[in-house]
């Protein structure tokens, strides 16, 4: 029931993880987005998802506000400690 077991899940079905699986960042919920971003980006590293599409979560904010989202984002993938769990 972990999030991280769910992503695993859909990696292995994309031929054990020969297709990279890009998850969905999920709608634009308010001022939480930045936070639920980079939850997401996390938990989809961990797991082994290759990344992750915050369309809505950015591009239907401000521009000061859409950017910081995308960097957060970038940032967690580029992020060297954070590791397959």
């Amino acid at each position: 029931d972990h999030p991280i077991d769910l992503c695993r899940y859909q990696v292995i079905n994309g031929f054990a993880g020969r297709v990279p699986l890009i998850n969905s960042g999920g709608e634009s919920g308010g001022a939480s987005d930045l936070a639920e971003a980079v939850k997401t980006a996390v938990i989809n590293k961990r797991a082994g998802v290759m990344g992750l599409i915050v369309g809505r979560k950015s591009f239907q904010k401000s521009l000061k506000e859409g950017i910081a989202i995308l960097n957060a984002v970038q940032d967690v993938y580029l992020d060297k400690t954070i590791t397959i769990a």
